[in-house]
């Protein structure tokens, strides 16, 4: 029987419940699940970042041990599978063909030419090692700014000048008049590199057919399972939806990365129907470098409008972005709508105007990682406004503070279409500099000074969009998905309790978070709910986890869901107390007449009664499961003070994080263990793309960081214990008043970082802005030429 309970469950610290099974090696992982008899495929992947493929020599794995199968371009020809669709579309976009498999011509290095299907793993990676491929080797282009002059070879021939869009957004006449009219004017070029994503887990798929039903099962590493079997069976296989079955298991990580539609999970349904026995990749970490969609990658030139006390009257920008060789799922939102329209800010900017250029190049596609463009956004702004401040000899934390949009002036339109739900930004500001002592951190940096160990405080108040909605809203801006959630609650007749979400976790906590929001409003324990998700054969359509929208989308779906379950349980028990539903109250998992406590019935009694239906209202079906489908009225938007501090090492360049605080607003808090341990991890990754992380590619399109010993990821000792605290400011526009967490570390840390090491830099040599990744060596050089430029002081 279900105990009733008292307390509240929302905005506890509870350890989260999934973790045991992770941290004692029993999660199941795609990789893990085994179906008897099944084959593995090796994918064969070009060398050249662009190339004619001659010819395939099937001929010469054929014998070797093992070998089933070659699949080549023509294979995926001949059964009519489609491209891989892009899933947000923009005016006149170019979009080149994206086959599984690419037919005649490879155009990134690592792109699919061949795949061999083998017995065991080994025997097909042998195969594929020895799988003879004539390539004709064709020029290449590896960056946004090379892809662009005159000349440039192309990367595909139907996409003139490599130029797939062009966006502009905001008002270009006022914000001219603007800079025409503005006494002081800043202005930076700066590169937000390249990232790859590398979540612990690599992409993994295995499939399986039925002849005799016709039905697909997919097992796949996957941030929104319902996505895949759309884009899968209705624009690639050409199957019926409910005939394929998509799996997500448990995730190990995703960061964005496995948001997208893969050629490998069409190869293994396409294989396993051909074949009739299950097919399974799994990626190893040297593919995942070269195939999994990274992020980032903008050039861009800015220009800030100011008066002389610091006012901001205009922002002009222009940026490129690099795509890649191909557009992915979300590729074209990313810097545009994800990105420009994030350029106002916190601040009250009157004229703003954005062009965004983007562009193919001959490299791994560029998609959503952590962020996806509110990182790139945030950057630009908080490096220009700091800019600023040093150039008017203001503190940075000032400069900000008389810019800020003020508490009653929201909802606050921006120049750049958006609408900001709520936020208080001061305060956010205030508790930051009053935990990191800011006062004091300025001071040691002016004893500092001139010695062989500098610092340096890098402060930036940002604010990021999530909670991806409304449907019709996104639907005009091209979004080729909706962007509502779902959730199904069945209450069984011993009263527990399932959930169904369309969200998906991979790291975000849900198995506890979400069942926290039930336990509150069914007033039962939590230890008699749970979750389900990632499987599309059980719950209700989803469009999954990414944007950080799982709590403000798929919690509030889960809300309104619940409050359907309720309302039926005051009906019952109404019905069997022999009283008005008005008069019934529910309170400790008790459904009783006010008034009178001693006429009650218990959870379990009602969810009893549901199911036999004995003595039952009339008008009420049996049964106590509901479904919900929850469309916002408006993104969210999270917003905070982050504050880094870095000491250099002059003499070797060496930049060491000391210490990092934040303050973030993300509204009420579900869990507050969780959502720092989003923070955590979020930072980390944030700081790994400021000081060590680069996905460079040569001219050629050669990745120069392919594997682990050139792509320098965060360790332990890279980071210090961070300091965190919260404001809280609800959204009007969820039943939860919540906002995202999840990706606010990554937002805000770049920015903060590099923030922190330019300002040191400027403080010392008046180094206005160096581009990140600051390694020891760039840092090292730009102060000796800085140093050595500086006139010497004269003798007494």
């Amino acid at each position: 029987m279900t105990d009733t309970k008292t307390e509240k469950y929302f905005g506890q610290a509870l350890k989260r419940k999934e973790d045991p099974r992770f941290i004692t090696g029993t999660g199941n992982y795609t990789d893990d699940i085994v179906i008897p008899g099944a084959l593995h495929a090796a994918m064969v992947r070009s060398p050249y970042a662009h190339a004619k493929i001659g010819g395939i020599n099937k001929e010469s794995v054929t014998g070797l041990p093992g070998v089933v199968h070659v699949l080549t371009g023509q294979d995926v020809k001949d059964a009519g599978l489609g491209s891989i669709p892009v899933g947000w579309l923009l005016p006149d976009l170019k979009t080149p063909a994206h086959p599984a498999i690419a037919l005649d011509e490879a155009n990134h290095v690592g792109d699919i030419v061949a795949v061999v299907i083998a017995e065991t793993r080994a025997q097909a990676e042998d195969a594929a090692a020895a799988l003879e491929v004539d390539y004709d080797a064709l020029p290449a282009v590896s960056t946004a700014s090379a892809a662009l002059k005159e000349g440039a070879p192309l990367v595909h021939d139907d996409i003139p000048g490599n130029v797939a869009f062009n966006f502009e957004i905001g008002d270009e006449a006022a914000t001219n008049e603007a800079f025409k009219a503005a006494p002081r004017k800043v202005s930076v070029k700066l590169k937000n590199h390249r990232l790859i994503a590398n979540p612990i887990e690599p992409r993994s798929s295995l499939a399986q057919f039925t002849p005799a039903s016709g039905e697909y099962l997919l097992y796949t590493t996957s941030q929104n399972p319902h996505i895949h079997r759309l884009i899968l069976a209705a624009f690639v296989m050409s199957i019926p939806e409910h005939k394929l079955r998509v799996i997500s298991p448990d995730v190990g990580g995703g960061f964005g990365t496995k948001i997208f539609q893969y050629q490998e999970e069409v190869i293994v349904l396409l294989a396993t129907r051909l074949l009739g026995r299950p097919v399974k990749w799994t990626a190893r970490r040297s593919e995942a470098f070269v195939s999994d969609a990274q992020g980032r990658d903008h050039e861009t030139e800015a220009e800030l409008a100011l008066s002389n006390e610091g006012k901001i009257l205009g922002f002009r920008v222009n940026t490129l972005a690099n795509l890649g060789a191909y557009q992915t799922l979300f590729a074209p939102a990313v810097p545009t709508y994800l990105y420009a329209t994030l350029l106002n800010g916190v601040y009250k900017i009157p004229a703003i105007h954005a062009k965004v250029t983007g562009v193919m190049t001959n490299t791994v596609p560029v998609d959503a990682y952590r962020g996806a463009g509110r990182p790139e956004a945030t950057y630009l702004v908080e490096r220009i406004v700091d800019i600023a401040a040093h150039e008017l000899n203001m503190d940075p934390a000032e400069l900000r503070r008389q810019n800020f949009i003020q508490e009653d002036e929201f909802p606050y339109q921006t120049p750049v279409a958006l609408v900001y739900d709520s936020g208080n930004y001061e305060p956010a500001l205030d508790k930051a500099m009053t935990m990191m002592n800011y006062p004091a951190l300025r001071e040691e940096q002016a004893r500092m000074k001139g010695s062989n160990k500098i610092l340096g405080v890098g402060l930036i108040s940002f604010l990021e969009a999530c909670g991806l909605a409304p449907s019709a809203l996104v639907g005009q801006l091209g979004a080729q998905a909706g962007q509502w959630e779902s959730s199904l609650v069945r209450v069984h007749p011993t009263g527990k309790v399932e959930l169904f979400t369309g969200s998906h976790s991979h790291g975000q906590g849900h198995e506890t978070a979400f069942p926290q929001i039930a336990a509150d409003e069914l007033q039962i324990p939590i230890e008699d709910i749970d979750l389900i998700h990632g499987d599309t054969g059980r719950m209700p359509y989803g469009w999954g986890t990414y944007g950080s929208r799982s709590a403000a989308v798929g919690g509030s779906a889960l809300k309104v869901a619940l409050q359907k379950i309720t309302t039926k349980m005051k009906k019952i028990a109404a019905h069997l107390l022999e009283a008005s539903v008005d008069d019934v109250e529910h309170e400790g998992g008790v459904f009783r007449i006010k008034g009178a406590p001693e006429k009650s019935k218990t959870f379990f009694d009602i969810s009893l009664m549901a199911h036999l239906a004995h003595n039952y209202p009339e008008d009420l079906e049996p049964g106590l499961e509901a479904t919900a489908f929850y469309d916002p009225k408006n993104f969210v938007y999270p917003f905070g003070t982050h504050i880094a501090v870095v000491e250099i090492d002059t003499d070797t360049g060496h930049v060491k994080l000391r210490n990092y605080g934040c303050i973030d607003d993300c509204g009420p808090l579900i869990n507050p263990l969780i959502a720092e341990g989003q923070v955590h991890g979020g930072i980390t990754q944030g700081m790994g793309q400021a000081l060590l992380e680069d996905a460079a590619y040569d001219e050629d399109g050669n990745l120069l960081a392919g594997t682990y010993m050139e792509y320098a990821m965060p360790r332990a000792d890279d980071v210090p214990t961070f300091q965190l605290g919260h404001t809280v400011t609800p959204s009007p526009h969820n039943p939860l008043g919540v906002k995202g967490i999840g990706e606010a570390g990554t937002i805000a840390s770049t920015a903060a970082v590099a923030n922190a090491v330019m300002d040191a830099l400027w403080h010392e040599c008046g180094i206005a802005h160096l581009d990140m990744p600051y390694t020891a060596e760039k840092v090292w050089k730009a102060v000796r030429d800085a140093r050595s430029n500086q006139p010497q002081a004269a003798d007494d």
